[in-house]
């Protein structure tokens, strides 16, 4: 329905029964009258709300930890933006205030040593933790009474017991959780969901996810993210957490949010040396009534990779980056490559996503949702323990129990 349209329902309900020609002639112009005045108003309502859309005030955006280095790609999303102002930082190592403080020329009066202290001086709607895993439960706890929705880098918590405790704070205070993973914004995996879903590959078969590096040290992480990084308790683990959780991740949402009906996992520390605490090679094999699922996390590969390999019964596709896509269908003699669409705002990135949910324009869903991350934490405990006991584990029915 267009902006105007209650303005031509009202014009549909005028009936002019002029009594003589002089009343005719009178609102023949008063008609054409009416009906210029109309037009213009019709052409209008959409400028006047496009305008109101673009003059929303900006969302007051704090940023809660300094220590992961996925800040470093963050914070240049801010620069230029008009619906979003950073009013506060929450960090209280020297090292790290001066380090971004120089980098991105962050004026000393953003930071601030807690989040009381913060909210004392500004009015923030909304944060985006770059801390330990660990200290998700707490930023969350933290910000729900305030009513301050949080968005935390993946994973969502160290285990199902923080997790639980994200979820019921999130629901006391009326809160969304944004999840942030990498992997998300690649327009590659939201083509190759189409694809599975719209059944254009057949019944589900396989999955196999592959994400790792060389290894956080060898790659240059900072020392900061290092020490919690390569900790079990501030992390949750190593390579099986770091890079298992991605995998975790996209399966469940291709599998709607379904949970495996077992787990089964082995983890390695090739690198005794580099990593002492934590594996270092994680393989996960996840089990539902009609398809496997595989995720390979690695601080071993030789180089950078985030592929992922989905199998139907009549088709398959790939996507090797995050722009690519090689697909074989019924039919069809060999692979084809095909470049996905670029994703769509708000969902291009984590920032303009973030801005949509505060402002109540959308809902956090698919990825992003807490309802996936929940089934996701649910995998990566059950992986864990698998690796500790050599047990494949089984999950109930349904999940999350």
């Amino acid at each position: 329905m267009t902006a105007g349209a209650p303005y031509l329902r009202l014009a549909a309900k005028l009936r002019l029964s002029p009594p003589n020609r002089f009343v005719h002639r009178h609102n023949l112009l008063a008609m054409k009258t009416f009906r210029f005045a109309l037009a213009a108003l019709c052409a209008l309502v959409p400028l006047i709300s496009s305008r109101a859309q673009e003059e929303k005030p900006p969302v007051h955006l704090a940023i809660i930890g300094l220590s992961h280095d996925h800040a470093y790609g963050f914070l240049p999303l801010l620069k230029d933006r008009k619906d979003v102002v950073l009013v506060g930082i929450v960090e209280t190592n020297t090292d790290l205030i001066q380090r971004y403080g120089r980098r991105f020329h962050l004026a000393p009066s953003l930071f601030f040593p807690s989040i009381e202290a913060m909210l004392a001086k500004t009015n923030v709607q909304a944060a985006a933790a770059f801390g330990s895993v660990f200290e998700h439960r707490k930023v969350v706890e933290e910000c729900a009474p305030h009513h301050i929705d949080v968005m935390m880098e993946k994973p969502m918590a160290v285990n199902m017991k923080h997790a639980r405790a994200i979820e019921a704070a999130a629901k006391k205070g009326g809160i969304q959780i944004v999840v942030n993973y990498e992997t998300t914004w690649y327009p590659g995996n939201h083509a190759a969901y189409d694809l599975a879903q719209s059944h254009q590959l057949g019944d589900l078969r396989k999955i196999v996810v592959h994400d790792g590096h060389p290894g956080p040290k060898e790659i240059g992480c900072s020392t900061n993210f290092l020490n919690w990084l390569t900790d079990p308790v501030l992390n949750g683990g190593g390579a099986i957490v770091d890079f298992g959780c991605y995998g975790a991740d996209l399966i469940t949402w291709f599998m709607h949010g379904e949970a495996p009906t077992s787990v089964f996992a082995v983890t390695q520390q090739i690198k005794p040396d580099v990593y002492p605490k934590v594996d270092d090679e994680a393989t996960i094999v996840l089990t539902y009534p009609k398809a496997q699922a595989i995720i390979q996390a690695s601080w071993n590969w030789p180089f950078n990779r985030k592929d992922m390999e989905v199998y139907g019964k009549t088709g398959y596709v790939f996507v090797p980056k995050g722009d690519e896509l090689r697909v074989r269908k019924a039919g069809q003699d060999q692979d084809h490559e095909e470049t996905p669409a670029p994703l769509a705002e708000p969902n291009a990135d984590p920032l303009s996503y973030l801005i949509a949910v505060t402002r109540g324009e959308i809902k956090p869903s698919g990825l992003s949702s807490m309802a996936i991350n929940l089934t996701a934490m649910e995998i990566l405990d059950a992986a864990r323990e698998s690796a500790r006991t050599g047990r494949r584990i089984n999950l109930p029915q349904g999940g999350q129990k």
